[in-house]
């Protein structure tokens, strides 16, 4: 890791400006990138690590998204630019403290990086649960069919994923 000099100076930087903790906050990146951390000294594979912070990402964009929304803010392109600054804040440092590969080497590699390529299936297994919980709410006359369903659907979900992923990739 040649640039862990750069990548605790962005840190640093990010969780020093920041007022209060806001949807896509410094403290909450850190805690993503400890938790990375911890998941490889843990000896946790990228691909489920991945998955795992996909969803996380996926979750604040969403839950960023709403905020917006309830002060009137619509826009496609403002939901483009959370989407893109949520993800961006977690991949770019990844990527300057060497954990990652570049985007666009991601692509021209046909998905070698196994976190990167967790964080694209987490987001999509996350955004499957989350529709298929609003399904199930609407077609139960809008009321969930237990408490904390919205929590307990994408979590089964992940569970099943990293155990699917575990066993596959062993």
């Amino acid at each position: 890791m040649k640039n862990k000099g750069a990548f605790f100076i962005f840190i640093f930087a990010a969780a020093t400006a920041a007022g209060k903790a806001e949807a896509i906050c410094p403290v909450c990146t850190v805690a993503v990138g400890a938790g990375i951390g911890l998941s490889r000294w843990l000896g946790i594979g990228d691909l489920i690590t991945g998955l795992w912070l996909g969803a996380f990402l996926l979750s604040l964009a969403l839950w960023t998204i709403d905020w917006l929304g309830k002060r009137k803010i619509h826009s496609p392109i403002a939901k483009f630019a959370v989407i893109l600054a949520g993800y961006a804040m977690a991949i770019v440092p990844l990527y300057y403290a060497e954990i990652t590969v570049h985007p666009i080497d991601f692509l021209r590699s046909c998905a070698q990086d196994k976190l990167i390529l967790g964080i694209i299936e987490g987001s999509a297994v996350f955004f499957f649960a989350a529709k298929l919980y609003e399904s199930l709410k609407e077609r139960n006359n809008g009321r969930a069919h237990f408490p904390f369903e919205k929590i307990a659907l994408p979590v089964i979900f992940l569970l099943f994923f990293s155990l699917a992923f575990y066993f596959i990739t062993r």
